[in-house]
């Protein structure tokens, strides 16, 4: 297998920009470097500089790539389908301008990525893991969002040469496995693929081995992340938000969870895979100081088995 292991700045706590408690970007890409990491994603829009005379500096001095960028909003409404297609273009536009991640013998399509992910629902939210009581989208509403996806999935493409990938995400209206099997029915492969994530399709009641099987075909891009068992089964029995969740450490390091990683190399080795695998860990920012030690023991217990 040729693959890249890469990380995120989820794994210090950044996933809203407006929290007021995000550590500096600077401290991020000197901490993924030290860690061993030579990519890394952009996080949320605007987070790391969207200017790439600021940031392809601070890149280079730390020896890494970006690997991906992400909208993370609401992929439903169409009163917020101007301001996705405003973040695509910025995301996109800086991507088009750093020097790409270096390409792994076989890959379908190189990086860098847009990662699409539907956030931004309470109802959803509080619901993170539940499939029974997640309420789902009337046919209008989804094929709204199909509509926005495609959107934008299009001028990363057609203006950018950046190949569009959907992630299913937990609290959002595209998690469980009705709606992945409905996504990939309704996004064909040459409008975009798939960034499936090993923790978000457990924390969705999925397996993810069988997951990845079934879709391989469609998986561009992977997301790795662990779950600590106990955390799961106390949040699990709340009424807890996903973030919230992430906060009480439902996530933990690779290799000290619920998920099978040695299997999962296996099963990767088998179906071919080659490209990028970002490992990421959500916190509350405010429990970053540990971020630098996890991070580093995720990297060296992927490389212990064979990735």
């Amino acid at each position: 297998m040729a693959i890249h292991i890469c990380t995120a700045p989820c794994c210090w706590g950044v996933d809203d920009i407006k929290n007021p408690f995000l550590p500096p970007w600077q401290r991020v890409l000197g901490e993924a470097a030290e860690a061993g990491y030579r990519g890394i994603e952009l996080g949320p829009c605007g987070y790391l500089p969207l200017e790439a005379e600021t940031l392809s500096p601070a890149l280079s001095e730390h020896g890494l790539h970006i690997v991906a960028g992400t909208i993370f909003d609401d992929l439903v409404s169409p009163a917020n389908l101007p301001e996705l297609l405003r973040q695509a273009h910025a995301i996109c536009g800086l991507l088009k301008q750093l020097p790409p991640i270096e390409p792994q013998p076989g890959q379908r399509f190189g990086g860098p990525y847009l990662v699409i992910i539907d956030w931004g629902h309470e109802e959803r939210d509080y619901a993170a893991g539940h499939s029974d009581r997640a309420p789902r989208l009337d046919d209008a509403r989804w094929n709204a969002m199909m509509a926005h996806i495609r959107a934008v999935a299009d001028i990363a493409w057609h203006a950018y040469g950046i190949r569009a990938v959907i992630h299913p995400h937990a609290g959002g209206h595209i998690e469980f496995a009705d709606e992945l099997a409905r996504l990939v029915d309704d996004i064909p492969h040459d409008v975009a693929g798939l960034c499936l994530d090993t923790g978000h399709l457990y924390y969705a009641g999925m397996d993810p081995l069988a997951s990845l099987r079934t879709y391989a075909h469609r998986v561009d891009y992977l997301h790795f992340k662990d779950i600590d068992p106990a955390v799961f089964d106390q949040v699990l029995n709340e009424r807890i938000r996903f973030f919230a969740a992430c906060a009480r450490g439902v996530m933990c390091p690779i290799g000290r969870g619920v998920i099978d990683y040695p299997a999962l190399h296996r099963l990767l080795h088998e179906l071919g895979y080659q490209g990028c695998i970002t490992v990421e860990q959500e916190r509350d920012p405010r429990n970053a100081a540990s971020s630098l030690e996890d991070v580093a023991a995720s990297r060296a217990y992927l490389s212990r088995i064979g990735f």
